[in-house]
């Protein structure tokens, strides 16, 4: 009897995790296609595919409610007498030794960008890079990556003296 109790279990266990496995693999395929039916299918195919009628985020894997196409950064210049201005690699102002973190993609940057943090950004970069005589901070503003991705406009923030 015990026996029998016991394969009915097993049997229900392996139908259960049957069942549980094919619902994964049906939401992970729909969630992949309302993932790139917008931007990317509904071009190759050349007509609006249907829109699945479950709860999926509109931009897909990142999750966010409402994704433009612009974006925008912070950049620093260290300026010589005498010589162009030359950008400085981000990596150099802020350098981390964690593995796997990076705060130059997490934006760090933005933090020169406001006025108030202007004195203490510009003492930190001349205590950082002594041999260059000013700095420039600026914002680069690419209007639509995905219409026209070469586009940038650029504007001087403030400078350091």
């Amino acid at each position: 009897m015990s026996f029998v109790l016991c394969h009915y279990i097993a049997m229900n266990k392996s139908l259960r995790n049957i069942l549980i496995s094919i619902f994964v693999l049906t939401w992970l395929f729909l969630f992949n296609y309302e993932s790139v039916r917008a931007f990317y299918l509904n071009p190759l195919f050349k007509r609006d595919l249907p829109k699945t009628k479950f709860l999926f985020p509109p931009a897909g894997w990142i999750m966010f409610f409402n994704v433009g196409d612009g974006f925008g950064t912070v950049e620093v210049y260290g300026l010589r007498e005498g010589r162009a201005p030359q950008l400085i690699d981000p990596h150099a102002i802020f350098q981390t030794r964690q593995i796997g973190y990076d705060n130059i993609h997490r934006g760090a940057l933005f933090a020169f960008s406001s006025m108030r943090a202007k004195p203490q950004t510009c003492a930190f970069l001349h205590r950082k890079f002594p041999y260059f005589q000013q700095f420039a901070v600026m914002y680069v503003q690419y209007p639509s990556i995905v219409k026209n991705p070469m586009e940038q406009e650029r504007f001087v923030i403030y400078q350091c003296e």
